[in-house]
């Protein structure tokens, strides 16, 4: 193991995960981060330790599971999440670094179960998913300063979650954003206008949007690199998915609940071959609900999946701030001889650091329309 002698533009603020109160800045080498909307962020990095007061002060505040990591870029908040994971490693020549592993503030509703039941009858969406953020945060120890705004969707729910099936709220967010007509949901970092750190849930209806300005891109030109995945392993344009079983007498053989099966004829009539795809939902046990799932989930099956992915310059407009923002992509190439000229959506965003003949950059992830 060896440590980058390049200068890191990073910070790491480590801080108590309840109170957000300052434990210590530790500079950082060999930062990864990336941010995503849909999917929980990580950060990756290592903490040098070229001496006893700087290991006191780390074995202080490198706390898995209880301390809270904020990247600093200059002033500006870029990234915030859990520290979950600490490997102390030593190579060859006796350097110490603290490697350290850490996922998104998302990742502690993943470790944060139901265990009462809940029941919301025609409740806007958002609020139901704020009303989950709340339950978490209710519970003595389980309040890590998340907050949010009041905005709602017009999109009424009836839902019942029951604690005998144990969801983790996590779960149960991403299933009561991906029905039909739903949501997006992410818990941002940034600075407020005092200057302080927040941690806010993002609801987005149907999607999250960002910036006011459209940022363009060309390959040639700022864009390095790009690569424009098609996948067709998931499409499906026939669609089935199943619920809870709702037999309640023991003496008959029990069937989960269906939705009818779902057909694009239109797609079929132009050429596609027949492609069956299904979604298990095994906690929904009420028909409408369960429909509304499998018309979410077929459409989204109908097309190739395609997340194109470009490596640009850190810096200037690029930052973590671009997530749900709208660019627009030129490319002139052989395969684009009459340029593509397009806007997408950021869903995702990756950056890699500094290393000796590389600068920094960010792998940016683009929603098709």
């Amino acid at each position: 193991m060896s440590f980058p002698a390049l200068p890191t533009p990073y910070r790491l603020l480590f801080c108590d995960l309840r109170s957000d109160q300052l434990l210590d800045a530790l500079p950082v080498q060999g930062v990864a981060l990336d941010d995503y909307i849909g999917k929980t962020g990580r950060l990756t990095g290592t903490v040098p330790i070229p001496n006893r007061a700087i290991a006191e002060r780390a074995r202080r505040a490198i706390v898995p599971g209880r301390t809270a990591v904020w990247v600093e870029r200059g002033r500006d908040i870029w990234w915030g999440g859990i520290l979950w994971t600490l490997a102390l490693a030593s190579d060859a020549r006796g350097f110490l670094g603290a490697q350290i592993q850490a996922g998104g503030w998302e990742s502690y509703l993943y470790r944060r179960l139901l265990f009462d039941t809940q029941v919301a009858e025609q409740v806007d969406q958002l609020d139901i998913a704020r009303g989950l953020v709340d339950y978490v945060q209710n519970t003595p120890g389980g309040n890590i300063g998340v907050t949010y705004g009041t905005a709602v969707s017009g999109v009424l729910r009836d839902r019942t979650y029951l604690r005998y099936d144990l969801p983790t709220v996590g779960d149960l967010l991403d299933d009561l954003a991906a029905v039909e007509d739903g949501f997006e949901w992410r818990i941002a970092s940034f600075r407020d206008a005092d200057g302080r750190r927040v941690k806010q849930l993002q609801l987005g209806h149907p999607i999250i949007r960002a910036g006011a300005t459209e940022i363009v891109l060309d390959h040639p030109g700022p864009v390095l690199s790009y690569t424009w995945p098609v996948d067709a392993t998931a499409k499906a344009n026939a669609w089935q998915s199943r619920g809870a079983s709702v037999n309640s007498n023991q003496a008959q053989d029990s069937y989960p609940l269906t939705s009818p099966v779902l057909v694009d004829d239109a797609d079929i009539a132009a050429g596609w071959p027949r492609l069956d795809g299904s979604s298990d939902y095994t906690t929904v046990e009420e028909q409408a609900t369960l429909d509304g799932h499998a018309r979410a989930d077929w459409s989204a099956a109908r097309n190739p999946v395609q997340i194109p992915e470009v490596e640009v310059l850190l810096g200037g407009n690029i930052t973590p701030a671009l997530l749900g923002a709208t660019v627009r992509l030129r490319i002139r190439d052989l395969w684009h001889p009459d340029t593509l000229d397009a806007r997408y959506r950021v869903v995702g965003l990756s950056i890699t650091p500094p290393e000796r003949g590389r600068p920094e950059t960010a792998r940016l992830y683009l929603e098709v329309p």
